[in-house]
């Protein structure tokens, strides 16, 4: 009975993984107009924005949809977001997703 719940429950995760994958290459080329306040290398360059390299794309999927159904208000990202398509969202959280963060604890 467990083999098969694993079996189960694998065979979902196998077929669900293709669903949140996006184009990162296209993801990078979009994320253009983010650079201003998100950097392309998703560093932020103004205070008030979020660093966004490395964050889960999951994450970075549901605040998008988020700011563009209006479930989620914000001045500037929600005017952003209103245009963004289920593509452009997948694309985006896939670059900023694959961008690589270290930490260095200090000595």
């Amino acid at each position: 009975m467990r083999f098969a719940f694993l079996a189960v429950a694998l065979g979902i995760l196998a077929t669900a993984s293709p669903a949140i994958a996006g184009d990162a290459a296209a993801g990078r080329e979009k994320a253009a107009k983010c650079k201003t306040c998100h950097g392309i290398d998703g560093i932020a360059k103004i205070p008030i924005a979020p660093h966004l390299a490395g964050e889960s794309q999951i994450y970075l999927e549901t605040q998008l949809k988020a700011f563009r159904s209006g479930k989620r208000e914000h001045e500037m990202m929600s005017v952003v977001a209103k245009d963004l398509t289920d593509e452009d969202i997948d694309d985006l959280a896939a670059w900023y997703a694959s961008i690589k963060i270290t930490a260095q604890m200090p000595e």
